[in-house]
């Protein structure tokens, strides 16, 4: 059993699958914050006492941490793939833009013994943003969890997506585009899922036609209802590192409609509707032919995730990352 001080910025739901699993063998040490803690001799301690240090993703909260860990020996393993690796101005995404984030994200990314990431597309992403070679990264993609256990039932004439609600996410989760693609199918409701962060909700609320439900924040017990009626499930966005939130809806029997960006098509292979961009007729012409998927696709698209994206993959890519580390040893 090793020790792990197990770095991450929040408790969000496959983060803390991570730890819960890590856990199974090792103990584990929780460390959470956006932010480098003030008391960095506290922080200096725990590095040293630990066997490992995990981070997730290359950024001001494992920046500290990192350093540390480099000046006391410890090992590291770093999970990356998402704004971390990203370089998107168009939309103002992504720490490989320029600027103190850049270099922060790749100061951390060099001081990591094991760099993961879940897709292979992320493996390009910090080939061509950070020119880290990709003999260097190792994929364990994530693992999805399954609440349904069941053959999807029947669905609605329902189409969902789920995100936070902020200024970024219109574009980049494509909730803009999605809920303008409601007024092509008038008949169709379509349902965003998600806390409004920063007033951003109002933007769409201003353009959404009648049959578009703005959610907010839902329990998960009532998220899983919800994706067990939906026909389709719906991410029109410009950067996924991987997806999990569609991963989740493929478990439920729902038809996966993405466009072609990040690792979307990697995670719905044949059994989604890949969309050739985010243009609300685009998007709603994917949403029409999921409505018209039979129920031997649905249960494709739940056969997928079982087979591809499961905890017990996850688990052990997991060990596998901590006894990589752990090999290479304190010098």
């Amino acid at each position: 059993m090793a020790r792990i001080l197990f770095v991450a910025p929040q408790p969000s739901s496959f983060i803390e699958l991570d730890r819960e699993l890590l856990a199974e063998r090792h103990e584990v040490v929780p460390a959470y914050g956006r932010r480098p803690p003030r008391n960095l001799r506290a922080l200096a301690r725990s590095v040293r006492r630990a066997d490992v240090v995990f981070g997730w993703w290359a950024h001001l909260h494992t920046l500290a941490p990192f350093a540390l860990a480099r000046r006391a020996g410890t090992p590291t393993v770093l999970v990356v793939g998402g704004f971390d690796t990203a370089d998107l101005p168009e939309i103002g995404y992504g720490s490989q833009r320029g600027g103190w984030r850049r270099q922060v994200s790749r100061f951390v990314m060099a001081r990591a013994d094991v760099l993961a990431t879940n897709s292979r597309y992320s493996v390009g992403e910090l080939q061509r943003n950070a020119g880290i070679p990709p003999e260097r990264v190792t994929v364990v993609h994530h693992g999805v969890p399954d609440p349904f256990g069941a053959d999807p039932a029947e669905p609605e004439r329902l189409a969902i997506t789920v995100g936070y609600i902020d200024a970024v996410n219109l574009e980049r989760k494509g909730l803009r585009p999605f809920v303008l693609a409601a007024a092509e199918l008038p008949d169709v409701r379509f349902e965003v899922v998600g806390r409004d962060v920063d007033g951003a909700a109002a933007k769409l609320r201003a353009i959404a036609p009648p049959n578009v439900e703005l959610a907010g924040f839902v329990e998960q017990t009532d998220l899983e209802a919800r994706l067990r009626r939906a026909a389709a499930y719906v991410q029109a966005s410009q950067h996924e590192g991987f997806g999990v939130s569609v991963a989740e809806a493929m478990l439920a029997g729902a038809i996966p409609v993405v466009t072609p960006a990040g690792a979307l098509p990697e995670v719905v292979g044949e059994v989604g509707i890949v969309v050739e961009s985010a243009a609300p007729a685009t998007v709603a012409a994917g949403v029409r032919a999921a409505l018209e998927a039979g129920p031997d696709r649905r249960r494709a698209a739940r056969d997928r995730v079982l087979r591809e994206f499961s905890v017990k993959q996850r688990r052990e890519g997991l060990y596998a990352l901590v006894a990589s580390a752990l090999s290479r040893g304190r010098p």
